[in-house]
């Protein structure tokens, strides 16, 4: 019999690299939607409470158990009113986008100077005016949101400034729009409708410093080696003399950012007490506000923000949400 070469594919998507802790645990948004016609903000932000199931009836029109009640694990999230803070344009520079354009809310809550100093003669009318000046310059529109956390009973104060496009319509519109909503409390009602899809961005649980057994899958060597049995088999070739970056090698694993997309929300919610479990959720504690319900998983630990944006490669939107029948109260992990 003639020598079979044996399936080894390489362990680990390179796609991902480099394997290293992301900048900042509140994700970055590489790109915004185009595909609304109406001017709205494309995204909202709240707080990973934790998982359970629900039993739902199957909306798939080509799913096997269309009609019949099937169980799903769901996503909890905290996802108390945002504030609308600021405004924001941005203008070509070269390659780029710059700012070039900026205005905020009178009266800001105290909390917003434990995240940015703020001076005390700010005069927010006359920024206005300067900033409806440079309309005409602007390519993209966006509004500064901060989160609340002391509505979410996580024990943090310092709230978090995050940005969000605005979309449809001219320019114009986006900021008639937008300028209606500063210094207002938005709802994720306002953003999100049940039953549609989600993209999530969220930064994923932190394992520390791992080989590449963890890290990469890589196959353990046979306890005969003479070094180590938890590494790779070869480093490389003679030539070129040194190690390739395709080689998995020990390092950071988790804390990496990531995008999931087309998550389904399946409940916006008001009432905690139908979801609470007996004495609060393990590791967040009792919810205090509106919360979501996300088909699958969220990346993260509890307690951790999360972005929720509308979806950059949407899929045809069912007519309603599927019919939920049943959402388990014991608590998960």
């Amino acid at each position: 019999m003639g020598h079979r070469k044996k399936h080894a594919p390489r362990h680990g998507s390179l796609s991902y690299r480099p394997r290293k802790r992301a900048r900042r645990l509140s994700g970055r948004v590489r790109h915004w939607p185009t595909h609304v016609t109406d001017p709205q903000i494309l995204g909202y932000a709240g707080y990973k409470v934790g998982m359970t199931h629900v039993i739902l009836v199957d909306d798939k029109p080509n799913s096997p158990w269309y009609g019949r009640e099937i169980s799903r694990a769901v996503t909890i999230v905290d996802t108390p009113p945002m504030l609308v803070a600021s405004l924001r344009g941005y203008g070509r520079n070269g390659g780029g986008l710059q700012v070039i354009g900026e205005t905020w809310m009178e009266n800001l809550p105290k909390d917003i100077r434990r995240t940015m100093p703020w001076p005390k003669d700010y005069d927010a009318a006359a920024a206005l005016k300067k900033f409806t000046k440079s309309l005409d310059d602007l390519v993209e529109l966006r509004v500064q949101l901060l989160t609340q956390p002391r509505q979410a009973g996580i024990g943090q104060k310092k709230p978090d400034a995050l940005e969000f496009g605005v979309y449809g319509g001219t320019i114009n519109d986006q900021f008639e729009f937008a300028k209606n909503l500063l210094g207002q409390e938005i709802r994720v009602r306002d953003v999100f409708q049940p039953g549609q899809f989600l993209d999530i961005i969220g930064v994923t649980k932190g394992k520390g410093f791992q080989g590449v057994i963890k890290r990469f899958g890589v196959k353990k060597l046979s306890h005969k080696t003479r070094k180590r049995v938890r590494a790779v088999g070869t480093l490389g070739p003679w030539h070129p003399n040194r190690i390739m970056y395709t080689v998995p090698r020990p390092g950071q694993m988790g804390v990496h950012q990531r995008t999931e997309y087309n998550k389904r929300l399946l409940k916006i919610g008001e009432k905690t007490d139908d979801i609470t479990p007996a004495g609060g959720f393990p590791h967040y504690g009792v919810l205090q506000s509106d919360f979501l319900l996300i088909d699958g998983s969220v990346p993260g630990p509890s307690r951790r923000l999360v972005r929720l944006r509308l979806p950059n490669r949407p899929k045809p939107i069912p007519d309603k949400p599927p019919e939920i029948v049943y959402i388990s109260m014991t608590a998960k992990k």
